[in-house]
């Protein structure tokens, strides 16, 4: 596929999105989502830093978003995450400082020393609740409540830091097997169901995979971070614990690796995986996510098997016609132009064996977002205005064109937006 009706789609998106004044849908939007990363203005502004670092967009439009985000003061301490609040912001104010030096730091430095207070909080109750025995919320240490998202923050923008290594130091003690109720279990072990609140169908809680809501999300945090030259005690034995315990737990699907979202009680104990339908290679659960975060983590303990190993289960997972079946949306968290973006990232450092592959699946993927022929500016005014996915980021248009202009034009983002996403 010519790369041409992607980015016509991205300035499509990026027009209509201009203004927060005008834009086609946005009450939500500019109120109750304000604050939002996943939905409102910090994850709109992200596209337009991006394209203005490409000289593709005016700044204007970025500070527009940014001014929208913050006429109110924003969320700090235990109501605020990753994606709001505070630290919502940083991420996207940071995108925009790394290429405006002179702007931004005063609120940069002000914000940091209040998220560095918020993750000294967390971490203290996360270690009291393991000193206790207790099993984790997953909004303890997931990439979207949790101190997995900080800590992509704190990576980026001070990874020598104490609160960096802090943050590092509890994923590593995180690994580390829990006793409850007699019964020994991983360290990430959730007593809840996947929402993170009790549900009958996970009568013991469950071990989450996921790159958003579980230890992938870990995994690629610790493997970024030891990439980056920021390792803590344990720090390779920590990666190596959650890959044996993925390999303990994928599936063969035609010959190729797949990994659950989940794992049962019942399944842990018996060591057996309830066979299910094939599932959507996303972001945010499954192969997509869980194949960069496992070559990320090859590459920093320098295991090549290993790597190759995960970047032939993405192309797998690319190629299986059951499996994007399954894929029902063109978003960046669980759709196509997120499966497309994670096959970009993983393609960067891809061995010369499966590089090759990699690339040659990404344009069915934009494909499959906005097929030839297809009116950019009408594709642009459905995804907006979708009630599911909308103008955001993680769900709906911003994200969408994010994706797209990295993958259609095989060079990497020059914001760093997808940090949070840590996937790179």
């Amino acid at each position: 596929m010519n790369a041409y009706p992607a980015l016509g789609l991205v300035d499509a998106i990026a027009a209509q999105l201009a203004d927060p004044e005008t834009m086609p849908r946005g009450p939500r939007t500019l109120s109750s989502d304000r604050q939002h990363l996943a939905y409102g203005p910090p994850g709109i502004a992200l596209l337009h830093i991006e394209l203005a670092a490409n000289d593709l967009g005016p700044w204007h439009r970025a500070h527009d978003w940014l001014a929208a985000a913050s006429r109110q003061p924003l969320t700090s301490g235990p109501d605020s995450h990753p994606f709001y609040g505070v630290p919502a912001f940083a991420h996207a104010l940071t995108c925009a400082a790394d290429h405006l030096p002179d702007s931004y730091q005063r609120a940069l430095d002000v914000m940091d020393a209040q998220i560095a207070v918020d993750v000294g909080r967390r971490l203290d109750a996360a270690h009291r609740r393991i000193d206790a025995g207790r099993l984790p919320q997953l909004a303890e240490f997931d990439a979207i409540r949790g101190l997995t998202g900080y800590g992509a923050y704190l990576l980026r923008r001070n990874p020598s830091s104490s609160a960096t290594r802090a943050v590092l130091e509890y994923c590593v003690r995180l690994t580390e097997p829990i006793t409850h109720h007699g019964e020994t279990l991983p360290g990430w072990w959730a007593e809840t169901g996947p929402s993170g609140s009790p549900d009958d169908r996970f009568p013991g809680g469950h071990a989450n995979t996921g790159m958003a809501h579980g230890i992938g999300g870990v995994l690629a945090l610790l493997a970024l971070a030891a990439r980056n030259g920021s390792v803590t005690d344990g720090h390779h034995a920590a990666l190596r614990t959650i890959l044996t315990w993925l390999d303990r737990c994928k599936e063969q699907t035609d010959g190729a690796p797949v990994w659950p979202y989940w794992v049962t009680q019942a399944e842990m104990r018996s060591a057996r995986l309830t066979p299910s339908a094939p599932r959507r290679p996303s972001w945010c659960y499954g192969t997509a996510g869980l194949a960069r975060a496992q070559q990320l983590a090859a590459l920093a303990l320098g295991d090549t098997c290993r790597q190759i190993d995960a970047e032939n289960a993405l192309v797998a997972a690319l190629t299986d016609p059951e499996q994007l079946k399954a894929t029902t949306d063109n978003g960046l968290c669980h759709g196509f132009s997120g499966i497309a973006h994670a096959a970009a990232r993983t393609a960067e450092d891809a061995h010369p064996s499966t590089a090759e592959k990699l690339h040659a699946a990404i344009p069915a993927l934009l494909a499959a977002v906005i097929p030839p022929d297809t009116d950019p500016e009408l594709t642009a005014t459905v995804l907006i205005q979708d009630e599911k996915g909308g103008p955001g980021f993680l769900d709906g248009a911003a994200g969408i064109a994010l994706a797209l202009l990295a993958s259609s034009t095989a060079a990497p983002p020059r914001s760093a937006w997808d940090a949070c996403l840590l996937i790179a």
